[in-house]
């Protein structure tokens, strides 16, 4: 009954106060109502077929399905998978996991013949959807159809590349409708295997209702299907990115990084990966920094995680640049500090080795080398492991390394003359306090199980009250690590609002730290800064502002393939500013802030413009006309005209001319918060919208909308004290919210709190 009261009182009051501020602030999940609408395009209109026999579909359409793989770092092909040609002049449609990252990506015909793909013509991560587009003409195409029409039981037909075996044919039937993680997928009863992915699920006139994906793991003779109408967005609106920018995404940054041959090497703005054979002796593979080396003493340090479990991943220092260096890694459950001579078995030597109970066997472990004048230092989590007075090598490269099979994850990678790793001892004790009497982790023992199975049945009720009660504390411990990632972010937020020239792309970074608290901010804005200086390099140092726009435009829209969601719009990843600079895809205003700061660091004046619904920037240059421009839209240029039909055509609102007047990068940042908010509320996620409103209120801090809305989702989290504090700041104020609501709040408080 608690729950129920307390959900009456949020609604009744929250929704009485809402439109306050929605009147004024729309959410931009509202706009672009027709971005997952089918495409409505005659050359895509499927014509009128008969029916046809499995054998006759087989021969005709089997022509235009279509092999695809990505060559690995040795020229050879590395994957596999299907695809199927969707328009006479080299389009070809697959998934997104089909052509890897960053890879050459090469499509081989019915007929044998093969084709370097020259550009991806569009991608939607969501979705695991790519379109290719090969230099060909007059190719055997299949129409598309509608996959909304496509019948529970009607028959259908994949082909695809399975095991490799090419264009193998299998009938079976659409057995039902799924969504999964956000995709709308068929469920045939048909087997899918590896190499299928990316083939085309077909009717029996041969038109394409979806791309073969997903093989069920519970039964043998059932997969699923993408269905097509989630790839005709990408059709109307295509993302083309040429192959020469795409084999650069995710590429590591040669100023940055030097990687050996072997293994596969990849960043996303500050984390790296790699997987892959290594080229060197147990599959060694090497990426060294290209920054200098600090004198003796210095420090370098980074958090590694890796799978399997027995994998081998860690830290280099005093590299060659080829095979001699010492590595300090986990390995095989153990850690070890090592000494490599040279390529082979014969020329490595294992210095030291332990297996120290501070190795986490699972997620993120701290690495760190101490190098002074006669001795190595190697700290794992915080703790001293080994020591070593090893001196065959005294200087050289630093870097990352990993062995065998192992995937590996790096980040927080660090050189300097001291580093810190570990929390102060003051700290933890601080930490210890403050969560004292929360609970602790309960182990358990085999002398303890024989000693309590003898006792009362009862027993086991007590252990599992035992458990509940520790399940609660731990809760509450995980409560009170968000709300000071929280607390900690809304301080640097803060820091940031107070800055004479605000950065939008360190306000909005810090936006989506509030829910992904290990988000490594440096490493985005140092993403932002490489694309700064690709622009710059394309351009002399005296061009003028149209030349460093059209630079800018270019280089964002054509090489780099930034868009807009179109299949998944609401999706809260499109409004945190590093998944759109991972997967280049956001909604209108994260895509203008990013303009925005780019524009700003190349010393264009560009500002953001706050129409509802859709978010614009415009250039107002020095000399000229001013120009809106949509970043939703691939840096499409408005007129106000064209701007007032976008705005009509997305709402029946009456429109304002003021909706195309500038904006601040306060209003700007709090649109981002609001977005977020709204799309919380709709799924009753009470702790992102208390954060949400916390940061809201550091821009705006007399908002009373906002303090009450503080003041519903502290009573709703049992946050007591400050629940009262915001009854408290909504009595003193002219909050423009009713008093009738205030004082329902008030009651509700102290009902529930002295329960």
């Amino acid at each position: 009954m608690v729950g129920i009261f307390r959900s009456t009182i949020l609604l009744a009051v929250f929704f009485s106060t809402c439109d306050l501020i929605f009147a004024q602030e729309v959410s931009e999940n509202e706009g672009t109502s027709n971005s997952t609408q089918a495409v409505d395009d005659p050359a895509l209109a499927v014509k009128p077929t008969v029916t046809k026999t499995v054998e006759e579909l087989a021969a005709i359409a089997k022509k235009s399905v279509v092999v695809v793989t990505f060559t690995g770092r040795d020229g050879q092909p590395q994957g596999l998978g299907s695809g199927v040609i969707i328009s006479d002049d080299g389009l070809i449609a697959t998934n997104l996991h089909v052509i890897g990252e960053a890879r050459p990506i090469r499509v081989e015909l019915h007929d044998g013949r093969k084709f370097d793909v020259v550009s991806i013509h569009a991608t939607e991560r969501s979705q695991d959807l790519a379109v290719l587009k090969i230099d060909a003409r007059n190719l055997p195409a299949l129409p598309l159809g509608n996959s909304d029409d496509l019948q529970e039981g009607q028959s259908v037909v994949a082909i695809g590349n399975p095991l490799g075996l090419e264009r193998s044919v299998v009938s079976g039937v659409l057995s039902g409708r799924r969504d999964i993680e956000g995709r709308s997928m068929l469920q045939i009863a048909l087997p899918i295997e590896r190499g299928n992915s990316g083939g085309p699920l077909l009717d029996l006139q041969g038109r394409v209702h979806g791309l073969l994906t997903l093989k069920s793991l519970k039964t043998e003779n059932l997969g699923f299907a993408i269905c097509i109408n989630s790839l005709k967005p990408l059709l109307e609106k295509p993302n083309p990115i040429p192959m020469s920018r795409w084999l650069t995404i995710g590429a590591m940054d040669p100023d940055e990084w030097t990687v050996l041959p072997g293994g596969r090497w990849r960043q996303r703005a500050g984390q790296i990966s790699v997987d892959g054979q290594g080229g060197g002796f147990g599959g060694r593979a090497l990426c060294l920094s290209t920054q200098a080396v600090p004198a003796v003493p210095f420090e370098v340090a980074v958090q590694v995680k890796f799978t399997p479990s027995d994998g081998a991943a860690g830290l280099v220092i005093h590299s060659d640049g080829g095979d001699k260096h010492y590595g300090f890694y986990p390995s095989n459950g153990g850690v070890r500090f090592s000494r490599f001579d040279g390529p082979d078995v014969f020329s490595w030597t294992v210095l030291r080795e332990a297996r120290p109970k501070s190795l986490r066997k699972e997620g993120w472990n701290s690495l760190k080398i101490r190098v002074e004048s006669n001795r190595i230092l190697c700290y794992l989590n915080g703790e001293l492991t080994f020591e070593s007075s090893d001196s065959n090598y005294k200087s050289g490269k630093v870097g990352l390394c990993k062995f065998r099979q192992t995937e590996a994850e790096f980040k927080g990678f660090r050189v300097g003359e001291k580093l810190e790793q570990r929390a102060s001892e003051e700290l933890i004790s601080r930490v210890s306090r403050a969560i004292e009497g929360i609970g602790a982790e309960d182990t358990t023992h085999t002398a303890a199980v024989q000693e309590l199975a003898a006792e009362d049945i009862r027993v086991v009720d007590l252990l599992e009250d035992e458990a509940k009660s520790l399940e609660l504390r731990a809760a509450r411990v995980r409560r009170i690590a968000m709300d000071v990632n929280t607390a900690r972010t809304i301080a640097e937020f803060q820091a940031v609002l107070k800055a004479e020239n605000i950065d939008l792309i360190r306000g909005a970074l810090l936006i989506a730290k509030l829910d992904n608290p290990e988000l490594e901010i440096e490493g985005y804005v140092q993403e932002v800064d490489r694309h700064v200086r690709q622009i710059k390099n394309a351009v002399a140092e005296d061009a003028s502002e149209n030349e460093r726009l059209t630079a800018l435009n270019r280089y964002v829209f054509e090489e780099q393939g930034f868009h807009g969601s179109r299949t998944d719009y609401n999706n809260r990843s499109n409004s945190y500013l590093n998944e759109v600079l991972d997967d280049r895809e956001g909604l209108p205003i994260t895509l203008s802030v990013l303009y925005i700061e780019i524009a700003k660091r190349l010393g264009l004046n560009v500002v953001g413009v706050g129409m509802p619904r859709h978010f614009l920037s415009r250039h107002e240059p020095k000399i000229g006309s001013p120009q809106l421009i949509d970043a939703f839209e691939r840096g499409r240029l408005l007129t106000s005209e064209e701007a007032r039909a976008k705005f009509e055509e997305l709402t029946d609102s009456p429109w304002k001319d003021s909706f195309l007047d500038s904006i601040t990068p306060q209003a700007t940042l709090e649109r981002i918060l609001r977005n977020l908010f709204g799309a919380a509320s709709e799924t009753h996620e009470v702790e992102r919208m208390l954060r949400y409103v916390n940061a809201i209120l550091v821009i705006s801090p007399d908002s009373g909308p906002d303090h009450m809305y503080r003041g519903i989702l502290s009573y709703q989290s049992e946050r007591w004290q400050q629940a009262r504090s915001e009854v408290e700041w909504l009595t003193n104020h002219d909050s423009n919210v009713s008093r009738a609501d205030i004082e329902k709040l008030a009651r509700a408080i102290a009902s529930e709190s002295q329960k």
